[in-house]
């Protein structure tokens, strides 16, 4: 009963997160199945969890820094880790994911009816995953300085850092740490996808649209952005909005050039 407790006392402090998770688990079984979804979502957790227990210990991979345990007796936390701290790892990455393969893979088109092609070739190459790790970074970028911030929002003062960080409080070792938890992340996935391929094929009788999960992304950053200007932190907001509009930008001109 106590796990329960603490379970619902997760979904009641950060309701947000569980409406990302939830359309995060729709894209993605759309995507690839409920097995793959399921499979990367506990992958994600458990390299992201295990990553952020090294880190608030020996300061690898994110920098050192400290979850402040006034909410243990109100959420599901795993040793010195809230639970849905590390889950959020694997829609967050999973996103990432998908606006990777929007901006490499061949494109099927009608008009703003957009579908990925024939993404097999493609799909765990070392540029999809790279720049997947890389846009994971870039919601980062956005997310981190205003959770960091949560005493003045919602959220509520969760965590700080042993040294204050070059960017808005944030070491820049975080972000080196976010690139390499999503790329290890989807290296591991796709070494299991591959064997899963030759016992599980997954053939889809509905290709859904290749907007899903980038819209998913944009939705993360929109949420995030709202944030940052809530609590006035112009200047961060107007940096966040630019980074996001490049992002955006990119989409736009891969689409269009394609199209061409």
């Amino acid at each position: 009963m106590e796990i329960i407790s603490l379970l619902w006392g997760t979904v009641l402090l950060r309701p947000y997160v569980f409406v990302f998770l939830a359309f995060y688990l729709v894209v993605a079984i759309l995507n690839m199945g409920v097995v793959r979804s399921l499979l990367f979502t506990v992958l994600a957790y458990l390299i992201a969890f295990l990553c952020e227990y090294s880190s608030t210990r020996n300061g690898f991979p994110f920098g050192f820094y400290t979850y402040i345990e006034t909410t243990r007796d109100q959420e599901l936390w795993i040793s010195n880790v809230p639970f849905m701290d590390s889950l959020s790892f694997s829609f967050l990455i999973y996103v990432s994911y998908t606006v990777s393969l929007l901006l490499w893979a061949p494109l099927v088109k009608n008009r703003w009816d957009i579908r990925l092609g024939n993404i097999q070739p493609l799909k765990h190459s070392i540029r999809v995953i790279a720049s997947a790790a890389i846009l994971c970074m870039l919601l980062d970028v956005i997310i981190d300085p205003a959770a960091f911030l949560g005493d003045r929002w919602f959220l509520g003062k969760i965590y700080f850092y042993k040294e204050e960080g070059e960017y808005f409080h944030i070491p820049l070792t975080n972000f080196a740490g976010w690139i390499f938890v999503a790329g290890v992340t989807l290296s591991c996935f796709a070494i299991l996808d591959r064997c899963l391929d030759s016992k599980i094929p997954f053939n889809p009788h509905y290709q859904p649209s290749a907007l899903l999960g980038p819209g998913l992304y944009f939705g993360v950053l929109v949420f995030n952005l709202g944030v940052t200007f809530y609590i006035e932190e112009i200047f961060l907001g107007c940096l966040g909005t630019l980074i996001s509009l490049g992002i955006l930008f990119l989409i736009l001109f891969r689409i269009k050039r394609f199209e061409a």
